[in-house]
């Protein structure tokens, strides 16, 4: 296997520097096509093995495949886990789905909406008339995209077991409705450009509630008020810029600009329901919100003093996403800030909390736990990307052994790692940047 693929990686090596601005139109077309298939199988490949791979993952001491191979590719942490998962459905059920695939019949997208309708399928469906069901999807991938798939998949059994089918539907339709809930998710993720995407999926009737929520916010006549607080967050730039010696006009169009654009017309729906969604976010009261991470719902900021006296400079948010668990952003949105959420200023230089309590108790303090917070951002295992507010305060030499309850003893780790240091099959190494190294003893 090793052999094919480093025969493949070859023989593109080989037509690295051609150019296909050369190929004919009819060349281009059937280049592209192919390439699909060929990702689709290898696609395949890397899918059989990571089904098999758990003992890859057991040598390294990683959470899983997913998470190992993200760390030794250099990939997505949380496709990769996706992707074993679909690896382990593939194995396991849907053997004509994985041979199609391998054959570059069907592509990575249609067969993963195939394993979806395959799921769909009732419990106690005979085998025959599951297996009719993967052959016939297969049969329809090589017509219809993957959202055409989906749509006759959710009739397939009026293929393959009409006698149930409508009975099944209704079924369905009513399990949908009671299961909402558990479906709904959100994920959110920095985009590296002062921007963060979410992306959610929630039950109907709660999206509805939220639309209404945000409607009464875009309300036509609060666009004077949004205008109006643009521009006094133009006054208070240009006061800053001139405190600080900068051009003052300069600064007062850098947050007049857009708000011409958008605040005074122009201005998308998807835009005015961003802006909504954000002074729903604002108007929140913070004192009423849970307790996580050993504290209460809370965004610790770090800035110097000079910063945040002046008011001119930059601040940074340490919070609680996977692979982003810090932000920038300006000191004068930090003070802003302040004023509304749950804010904790962590100024550098200025007086701090006890933060060193060594034999004085067991348990780590909320203050030590904002400290180790600010310091590992994440659970410290090397390649884990858990954020902090959800690791747990682990002592490197055990309170029972005489170690401190101090941060030069404390390391974040995640309720996995932090099993795993404890379990004697493992040998923990604390690296010199402060990550946590596994290695299986021998």
């Amino acid at each position: 296997m090793c052999a094919a693929v480093m025969a493949v990686r070859e023989a593109l090596h080989g037509i690295a520097q051609a150019n296909p601005v050369f190929l004919s139109t009819g060349e281009k077309a059937a280049l592209l096509t192919e390439v699909l298939a060929a990702e689709a199988e290898l696609t395949e490949l890397r899918l059989r093995v990571m089904a098999v791979a758990g003992d890859v993952a057991e040598e390294h001491g990683a959470r899983d495949v997913g998470s190992w191979l993200a760390r030794a590719g250099r990939e997505d942490a949380g496709q990769m886990r996706r992707d074993a998962s679909f690896a382990d459905a593939l194995a396991e059920r849907s053997a004509l789905v994985a041979e199609a695939l391998r054959a570059g019949a069907v592509t990575v997208s249609q067969a993963r909406v195939i394993a979806r309708v395959l799921d769909r399928l009732p419990a106690d469906l005979d085998q025959e008339a599951c297996r009719k069901a993967e052959k016939v999807m297969v049969e329809y991938a090589a017509q219809f995209g993957p959202q055409q798939l989906w749509r006759l998949g959710r009739r397939i059994l009026e293929v393959v077991a009409p006698e149930i089918a409508e009975a099944e539907l209704e079924r369905q339709l009513r399990d949908e409705e009671r299961s909402a809930w558990e479906k709904t998710s959100l994920s959110v993720r920095s985009q590296g450009d002062g921007t963060t995407r979410l992306s959610a999926r929630i039950p109907d009737a709660l999206a509805a509630r939220l639309s209404s929520y945000l409607h009464g916010f875009t309300n036509p006549r609060l666009a004077e008020q949004l205008h109006q607080r643009c521009k006094e967050a133009a006054l208070a730039s240009a006061a800053a810029a001139e405190d600080a010696g900068r051009a003052v006009e300069e600064a007062r169009a850098a947050v007049m600009g857009p708000c011409d654009r958008h605040c005074r017309g122009g201005k998308s729906h998807t835009h005015r329901l961003g802006l909504a969604f954000a002074q729903l976010l604002e108007t929140w009261d913070p004192s009423r919100l849970p307790v996580h991470g050993g504290d209460a719902t809370t965004m610790v900021v770090t800035l110097d003093f000079e910063t945040l006296a002046k008011g001119v400079g930059e601040a940074t948010v340490v919070g609680d996403l996977p692979g982003e668990p810090t932000q920038v952003i300006t000191a004068e949105q930090a003070r802003r800030l302040a004023c509304k959420a749950n804010l904790v200023p962590a100024v550098l230089g200025g007086a701090s909390e006890v933060l060193d309590l060594g034999r004085a108790q067991r348990l780590f303090s909320r203050a030590q736990r904002r400290a180790l917070l600010l310091r590992d951002r994440t659970c410290r295992a090397e390649g884990c990307d858990i954020p902090g507010a959800w690791s747990e305060a682990h002592h490197w030499l055990a309170w029972a052994e005489g170690g401190a309850t101090d941060l030069d003893n404390a390391v974040l780790l995640c309720s996995t790692h932090h099993h795993r240091v404890h379990d004697p099959r493992y040998e923990a190494e604390r690296l010199p940047n402060g990550d946590v190294r596994f290695h299986r003893r021998r």
